[in-house]
């Protein structure tokens, strides 16, 4: 979750973006650091969040694709990056490189196994005014050439929370503080001069294509832009299965669906589910594209597609003429379980079929989720679900739901989110890219949530705000999860008291996690994160916090950090945190950035790769002659030398030191 409504700060590092005329009408793009094209690879290169598969086995979502960087791919186009730097092309993009080409210009993939299926995960710019534009890609295969229509529509936010899609905006907030002039605008004389596009984000969108036959490992598949500069991040490759049948559900063509995307099946849709529920049948929904503009309300139902390349779901966000009383100004395609005030959804199960929306645009109060309400005994399997606001948000209380392989892109704000009085449910298995918001959270606003657990998902490349975090609650787990390239205002993973939290209570266990080039810089403090941090705002830390298994790889700051907001850091502390059997493979800093009043314990946290000292110790910034207000226990087994020169709680400082980029992350 992002907080940008509430913060001040101090100027982040900056790379220049470079701002220009592409084409005549105008449109607009965002670079990195560009390099020559590498030769053509002697054969495909599979990656898993752009590192090794080996260096994060065990670790993340086992997924249908393979996935291969177009940085290691032949091209003739331009790489750019690495650069970790917000608000630039490398920066979104995963392994913080990418490929652009301009009209004419190729990058070509060696397929690692057989497939039939692609995603292209790309950028084009914007349009002069905002709003997107669309540009044609030529997938040529060797045995054909077919044509994928790019869109920027869903990319591209600017300026400061909630964003707009107006690349010429004014700031919307000239009232706070802003890190680029070090001031409020509003009330600085002369008024400082602001840079537009203010902030650009977002830039990236993918897309699927069907290949209409199957391709051999070692065949080529090489994408060409045609119109416009287009850069290309990654591309997977699959082998789609047949469409499943269910010849004992209800076919929603029978109530009147239309699988063309031509007329709204959303009543024919929700007939078929009053019939199903009064017969005691599942709900079949069969290939085809199905409109669908507003919420379909699901309770007490099975509703299965065809897989999730094969059925989809997908509307329009639609404006309403009288906002909801939940503040709703749009509604769109969702499948929702009635509120919690209604008494919530029980019995639910959604599974094998896409949802896609139409959202473009952040507003909080709008209900336009793929997946919403209150649902226990609910599962939602084998989703895929591409530009709502968020792919699943719950407001409980409720109990015991599963979310289990799915995969969540291209969303406005977050992936998922646990909202208020959730228990007993699972996320497990999913695979989230590309969110504006945090990948996967829970919230325990108001109502604690007891008893969840994030367990074996992949995240990649949150834009804004962190790839888990976790807002209060008790008896939870984070564990065998993989979080990779977190971009501003956040990092891989993440727990705080605050946006209101009911306090931790009970148990937090961070378990067997790996990240991967996290540990980012914040753009308002004008400090590196941890690749995990803690933060008190709120409150102290007071339940039994554990942090075992953990490898954190390629750390562009510190491994890890544990902070108190500087208004409250004499009233809430971090006190006593376990750290065991950890790997901390480059850090550009600190493997430890306490500044906070509290204490920590470590127990075979093995280091290498540190680029500063190896604990910055702060406390709470009062630097007594007894040390400072963080101490620090060693129970042994501490390798690299990081840990022991700085025990018990000896002062080191320097919350901003010079950044040495580690080697990449290699076998322990």
């Amino acid at each position: 979750m992002s907080s940008d409504e509430r913060r001040t700060g101090v100027p982040p590092r900056w790379s220049a973006l470079l701002l220009g005329v592409l084409l005549p009408g105008v449109v607009l793009g965002a670079t990195g650091i560009p390099h020559a094209a590498a030769a053509a690879p002697a054969a495909a290169e599979v990656t898993r969040a752009a590192l090794d598969p080996a260096l994060v086995a065990g670790r993340g979502a086992t997924v249908a694709f393979l996935e291969q960087e177009a940085e290691h791919a032949a091209t003739n186009g331009t790489v750019i990056g690495p650069d970790r730097t917000a608000y630039t092309l490398p920066a979104e993009a995963s392994g913080r490189s990418a490929v652009t080409l301009d009209p004419g210009e190729w990058v070509e993939f060696t397929l690692p196994r057989a497939a039939n299926a692609i995603t292209v995960r790309y950028s084009i710019p914007d349009a002069p005014n905002g709003g997107g534009i669309t540009a044609p890609l030529t997938v040529g295969t060797g045995h054909s050439a077919r044509t994928m229509t790019l869109t920027s529509q869903y990319s591209w936010l600017y300026n400061q929370y909630p964003f707009t899609n107006e690349p010429q905006a004014d700031l919307l907030h000239p009232d706070w503080w802003i890190t680029e002039c070090q001031c409020v605008p509003a009330a600085t004389t002369p008024a400082p001069v602001i840079t537009k596009p203010f902030r650009p984000a977002h830039f990236y969108d993918e897309q699927r294509l069907l290949l209409g036959r199957t391709y051999r490992a070692g065949d080529k598949i090489r994408l060409t832009a045609r119109s416009v500069p287009t850069t290309i991040d990654l591309l997977d490759s699959e082998f789609v299965g047949l469409p499943k049948v269910d010849l004992t559900g209800v076919n929603v063509l029978l109530f009147g669906a239309d699988p063309t995307g031509r007329r709204d099946s959303a009543t024919a849709i929700e007939r078929a589910i009053t019939f199903a529920r009064k017969a005691k049948r599942k709900v079949y929904l069969p290939p085809g594209v199905f409109q669908v503009n507003r919420h379909i309300v699901v309770d007490d139902v099975t509703i299965t597609g065809a897989g999730n390349w094969y059925t989809i779901i997908k509307g329009r966000e639609v404006a309403l003429d009288v906002p909801d009383p939940d503040g709703s100004v749009h509604t769109g395609v969702g499948f929702y379980g009635r509120s919690a005030a209604e008494g919530g959804s029980r019995n639910v199960h959604l599974s094998g079929f896409a949802i896609q929306g139409d959202v473009r645009e952040r507003i909080d109060t709008d209900q336009v989720n793929g997946v919403g309400g209150a649902m226990s005994d609910s599962t939602i399997d084998g989703l895929y679900i591409q530009h709502t606001k968020v792919g699943l948000w719950f407001d409980g209380p409720m109990s015991n739901t599963k979310v289990t392989n799915n995969v969540i892109v291209d969303q406005i704000a977050d992936g998922l989110n646990f909202h208020t009085g959730v228990t007993g449910s699972l996320v497990r298995n999913n695979f989230v890219r590309n969110t504006g918001d945090d990948a996967l959270a829970m919230w325990a606003e108001k109502t604690t949530n007891t008893g969840n657990t994030f367990d074996r998902n992949t995240i990649q490349s949150p834009t804004l705000a962190n790839g888990i975090a976790i807002y209060g609650g008790r008896d939870t787990t984070v564990s065998n999860n993989l979080i990779a390239d977190p971009v501003r205002e956040g990092s891989a993973l993440h727990a705080g008291t605050r946006f209101g939290a009911e306090p931790f209570t009970g148990f937090l266990r961070f378990t067997n996690n790996t990240t991967v080039r996290a540990g980012t810089f914040e753009l308002n403090w004008r400090i590196g994160l941890g690749a995990i941090w803690l933060y008190s705002l709120q409150g102290s830390f007071d339940a039994d916090v554990r942090v075992t298994g953990d490898h954190y790889l390629d750390s562009t700051y510190n491994a890890i950090m544990l902070v108190a907001e500087w208004g409250v850091k004499d009233l809430y502390s971090i006190d006593d945190i376990k750290f065991k059997d950890i790997r901390v493979d480059g850090t550009g800093t600190s493997v430890l950035s306490a500044r906070a009043g509290g204490s920590a314990s470590f127990e075979n946290v093995d280091a290498r790769n540190v680029g500063a000292v190896g604990v910055n110790n702060c406390g709470r910034f009062g630097f007594p002659a007894t040390g400072s207000e963080f101490g620090l226990t060693d129970l042994g087994g501490n390798d690299g030398g990081w840990l022991a020169p700085f025990v018990p709680n000896t002062i080191t400082c320097d919350d901003r030191p010079p950044v040495v980029a580690p080697p990449a992350p290699s076998k322990w």
